[in-house]
Parts: structure tokens; C-alpha cells; sequence
């Protein structure tokens, strides 16, 4: 029997859905944020644990509603508590992944695969995903939520049980921007100041000690900083005259002052000056120069620095092979890249399907790999904070 004209239409529609959701679309065509790699525990949100190997649409997000999205959490283990937050343009969050700290902050414990909003959250400008914890701004003052276990929430409250809802940090005003690390977290004002709180192993709070500090602190003699990029355990900061400072752990380099010494106070990130943007990955930094050149220094093991080699660098390298970055983001082992062709690109380890490409093969020597076209519309990539899954929006 000939089916009903509707029902035909419904099943075209329903399997064009299905196409535009599950593959890259042609260029300029498909309006979602997308997202790849490993996916356990949901952190891809597609409504699915199945890992990715090519970009996948995240369920009922488009580019157009969103504002920033940030990757929290690492590997693929529950205990990694890989998870991801978006900030809408209409001032709203919503969150998927991981919940078993309640980095969700949707009242309860519960892991979700895909996207829901946190409630009672608007009016927000920023959000920032850590390890295993989340921060969010609000009129000027930041809003905390997840683990507590080394006051990286900064309320000054209870240290043993995760907060599942937003509850305000204390003793900060005026703030335009956040970052979260691994068990750590970071304000910068509106004066150009910057506070951390948190754990200080490594002298991540860069106060000139280790002590983990339960409220804000500022960062002594560091001013005029226009932007920060935090990592796990290390922060870049970049002032109004174009210098890099860092401090943090810098076992691998990071701190891109020709050391691999810890610091617990800020330090100048060698060789760089006109720089117009910075990125810090998990273990690595990178900045946009004024010519648009990009350097990079930090973690190399798994080439993620794009150099050719697998060499940690203790001082920034320029990346020749590298031009039109726009957005930079990196995970354990891996790094993705936003061109100003609207494509994304990836290079360094790839056994997850981390570069989006479509294989489990990482390229080499200076190559990278295409997970989505030019002319995708893409503008920003983020990563899971330690982890092998990556977003682009």
C-alpha cells in the first residue's frame, strides 16, 4: 500500500535531519556547534556515549545562539569527569557530560548526554570549565559550582561535598573574565587585576607561595593585564603592552621562560612581544603575534605543538606552517585550530579520533588534519581540559 503523502514527507524530513546531524555539511550550510573525539560519558552531547571520529552536531545548539563554550574534566573514565558548558547569547548556560561532582550544576549527580540548562542561571557573560568544577560571571561577580575538595570555588564553605548549584565566590566585583584549571581558579577585573583561589601545588595561584587559598587573592605586581588563558596547572596572562607573563607548574615548558622550574609568581614568557592573543592547553601555550604569525611552547610529547619535532620547548618556537588562527585549544595529548577560513584543524595524537578527521592516525612531522572544511562557519574550537574530546562552534 502507497503510504500517506505525510507520512512520506515526515520520513524525508526526519532522515535529512539525521544527515545534517551526523556529517559535516557542505560549506556555509549547517548551523551547528559540532563536536568529536571520545565520548564515554557523554561529554560530546549528542544524546549518545558512542565515541566520534568525524564532527558531530551537539543535540539543539546552534553557532548562533552561542556565546563561549568551555570543555571541562579529562579522559574518558568516569573519574575523569569529562563535561562541557555553553554560554547562550540570551545570557543562559546550559551543560551535558560528567556530573559526578555536580560541575553540571543542575541540582543533582546525574550524568546527562546532552545539553540542559542550568537553572536559575542567567544574565551571564562568561563561563569557564575546569577539572571538576565550573565558574560563571554575572553582573561583575563569579558564581562557582562543582568539587570544593581544594577550595577551588572560593566561598570559604564546606571542602567535603560538591556543590550542585551556582553559589557566589566571595570578595570579587567588577570581574570581565574567568578561568578554571584543574583544581583551581582565576579572575580578571575590570581594573586589569587578576585573582586566583584554589589549590596552589606548583604556585598555580602565582601569590609567591604553594598555600591553597580559600577565597581570591590577587596576584602581587601583576597589572594592566588585558586577557588570561589557563591551563591545568599553569596561567598565561597577557598585559596592555603586549608581554606574556606566566607562572604555574612548568615541568613541561609552559611557562615559556627557557626553564622547566616551577614558578609561584608571575615570570615573562621568553622572546615574544606584539602579541595580540594567547591560548593556554592543558600543558602548552600558543599566541597570535601581531602579524599573525603563531608561536607555541610547552608539552610536545605527542607533537601537539605543531613543530615538527616531539621535543617539549622551554621558550616559544614559531609555527611556520601555521597562518590565520583565530581560536587554538588543546587536550592531554592533541590540539585543534579555527582558521580564519572558518575550517578546523588538527595535529599531535589522534588514537581517539581526537583530530575529527575521521581516522585513528596521527599526522606527522609538521602536517595537520582537516575535521571541518573552509567556509564551515566555525570561529572557536574548545577541548576537554586533560581529556581527547573537542568542540568547535
Amino acid at each position: 500500500m502507497t503510504p500517506p503523502l505525510r507520512l512520506t514527507l515526515l520520513a524525508a524530513l526526519s532522515l535529512a535531519a539525521l544527515t545534517t546531524s551526523a556529517l559535516p555539511a557542505a560549506a556555509g550550510t549547517d548551523p551547528w556547534v559540532r563536536a568529536w573525539g571520545e565520548n564515554a560519558q557523554g561529554q560530546l552531547g549528542n544524546g549518545s556515549v558512542l565515541a566520534q571520529q568525524t564532527p558531530a552536531a551537539v543535540t539543539g545548539i546552534t553557532r548562533d545562539d552561542v556565546r563561549e563554550l568551555s570543555g571541562g574534566g579529562g579522559g574518558a573514565a568516569a573519574a575523569a569527569n569529562p563535561f562541557a558548558v555553553a554560554l547562550l547569547k540570551d545570557g543562559t548556560v546550559k551543560s551535558w557530560g560528567n556530573n559526578a561532582t555536580g560541575q553540571l550544576g543542575n541540582g543533582t549527580l546525574t550524568a546527562q548526554s546532552f545539553p540542559a540548562t542550568v537553572a536559575g542561571l542567567s544574565g551571564v557573560s562568561e563561563v569557564s570549565a575546569g577539572l571538576n568544577h565550573a565558574l560563571a560571571v554575572k553582573g561583575g561577580r563569579v558564581l562557582a559550582w562543582g568539587s570544593n575538595a581544594s577550595k577551588q570555588l572560593g566561598t570559604g564553605q564546606d571542602t567535603t561535598n560538591p556543590y550542585k548549584n551556582p553559589i557566589p565566590v566571595q570578595s570579587l566585583d567588577k570581574v570581565k573574565d574567568v578561568g578554571a584549571g584543574c583544581d583551581f581558579s582565576v579572575a580578571l577585573r575590570q581594573d586589569g587585576t587578576v585573582w586566583t583561589w584554589g589549590k596552589g601545588d606548583n604556585g598555580r595561584l602565582g601569590t609567591g607561595n604553594n598555600t591553597t587559598r580559600e577565597t581570591p587573592q590577587k596576584v602581587p605586581d601583576l597589572v594592566d593585564v588585558e586577557s588570561v588563558a589557563v591551563g591545568c596547572d599553569h596561567v598565561l596572562a597577557l598585559t596592555a603592552d603586549g608581554i606574556v607573563k606566566a607562572w604555574g607548574k612548568g615541568a613541561e615548558g609552559q611557562l615559556g621562560n627557557d626553564s622547566t622550574t616551577d614558578s609561584n609568581k608571575p615570570v615573562d614568557v621568553a622572546y615574544l612581544d606584539a602579541v595580540a592573543r594567547i591560548f593556554a592547553t592543558s600543558a602548552s601555550g600558543f599566541a597570535v603575534l601581531d602579524d599573525g604569525s603563531l608561536a607555541g611552547w610547552g608539552k610536545n610529547t605527542d607533537r601537539q605543538l605543531g613543530d615538527g619535532t616531539n621535543a617539549n620547548r622551554t621558550t616559544p618556537v614559531v609555527l611556520d606552517t601555521l597562518k590565520g588562527v583565530q581560536s587554538i585549544a588543546g587536550g592531554a595529548d592533541f590540539t585543534v585550530a579555527a582558521l580564519d577560513d572558518g575550517s578546523v584543524i588538527g595535529w599531535g595524537a589522534n588514537a581517539a579520533a581526537q583530530l575529527g578527521d575521521g581516522t585513528t592516525t596521527a599526522p606527522t612531522g609538521t602536517s595537520t588534519v582537516t575535521a571541518l572544511p573552509p567556509g564551515s562557519g566555525i570561529t572557536h574550537v574548545t577541548t576537554t581540559m586533560t581529556g581527547k574530546s573537542a568542540f568547535a562552534y
